[in-house]
């Protein structure tokens, strides 16, 4: 038969059937169970060991209950020695699985289940890898095309400012075409010695007014009235800030000091600067209402950089005039007019 069947009264031990022997049934001497120097009967333990009472066991040995309880299970699992586990004491805790619930020490197992559901989701991708295959191409064709830019752009600006060479030789004109205008080298502030003169473009011009008469205009200076602008203006424009001052460098390097031109590129060089200075006239309103310009004439003031208080050198403060011949304007000089 069945230990653990209901009919069955047999006793087991920490140890199994064969452990020790189950104190004998009838009254157990009380006390706090130490013993007393007597022979316990029978060889029963000493008091103390179990419950009061007849037939009840030792606390914590979780053998079946001769009364009303006689055969049940009370709760105890299996030993893993065939014996019974002791009450109170938890039994072995099977590997869960993930996000199964585990019973706690001292909670039913026997209750109803509760599963805690967990976020295995994965951690979300973030910068290029949270595009999608599409925008990531695009991406790296962006990095590449960006990447090769500023690689010619360097190569270039090396070759522009680099000693004359078999590259620039052959391929000047696609360098300065790259260079010119924005990206222009100006070492000037390196030289030995950087300019100390401050030099500003002049323009009058000869207007007929609408009556049929000639009047000569003051003169305009246009680099102040640059200088005016970039002044007031945090971001100036590439305009504001050299077309003026270059097409005046490009006229003095394409004519000498009788404003004869020295090259085939004067022609060039005077008739860019004529129409700028009538583009200037026009927007400053010269001619009047009903009036036209038929002459221009421009020249260039030239005052020298006043030295530090703390300089010892002494420099002229009075400007140099450099006056260049009049130049009749066409139509194709007119804001407009040119193709």
């Amino acid at each position: 038969m069945d230990a653990y069947d209901t009919g069955s009264h047999a006793r087991h031990g920490l140890d199994g059937p064969g452990g020790a022997p189950e104190p004998a049934d009838g009254p157990q001497p009380t006390g706090r169970g130490e013993p007393d120097g007597r022979d316990e009967p029978d060889g029963g333990e000493p008091a103390g060991r179990g419950e009061s009472g007849s037939g009840s066991e030792p606390a914590g040995r979780g053998g079946a209950d001769s009364g009303s309880d006689s055969g049940s299970d009370s709760g105890s699992e299996p030993a893993l020695d065939g014996g019974e586990r002791p009450a109170g004491l938890p039994g072995p805790r099977s590997e869960a699985a993930p996000g199964e619930h585990v019973p706690a020490a001292g909670e039913d197992a026997d209750g109803p289940l509760t599963v805690v559901v967990t976020d295995t989701s994965a951690e979300p991708r973030a910068g290029v890898a949270a595009l999608s295959f599409r925008y990531r191409i695009a991406a790296a064709v962006a990095v590449a095309v960006v990447a090769v830019t500023v690689f010619v752009h360097i190569g270039m600006v090396f070759l522009h400012v680099a000693p004359s060479n078999t590259l620039t030789k052959e391929h000047g004109k696609a360098i300065d075409d790259w260079i010119y205008p924005e990206f222009e080298q100006n070492w000037k502030l390196f030289a030995p010695n950087p300019l100390q003169q401050n030099i500003a473009v002049q323009v009058r011009a000869e207007v007929k007014t609408a009556d049929g008469g000639v009047r000569t205009t003051g003169w305009y200076d246009l680099s102040a009235e640059d200088g005016r602008a970039i002044d007031a203006n945090p971001v100036p424009s590439h305009t504001q800030q050299n077309e003026l001052r270059r097409a005046w460098d490009f006229f003095v390097a394409t004519h000498d000091a009788s404003n004869r031109a020295t090259g085939t590129r004067g022609s060039l060089a005077e008739t860019y600067m004529r129409r700028i200075v009538v583009l200037r006239l026009a927007r400053d309103a010269a001619a009047g209402k009903g009036g036209t310009i038929t002459q221009v004439q421009v020249r260039s003031s030239t005052t020298n950089v006043p030295p530090p208080p703390w300089s010892t050198e002494r420099v002229s403060n009075q400007p140099m005039y450099r006056m260049l011949p009049w130049w009749p304007v066409t139509a194709a000089d007119a804001p407009g007019g040119a193709e």
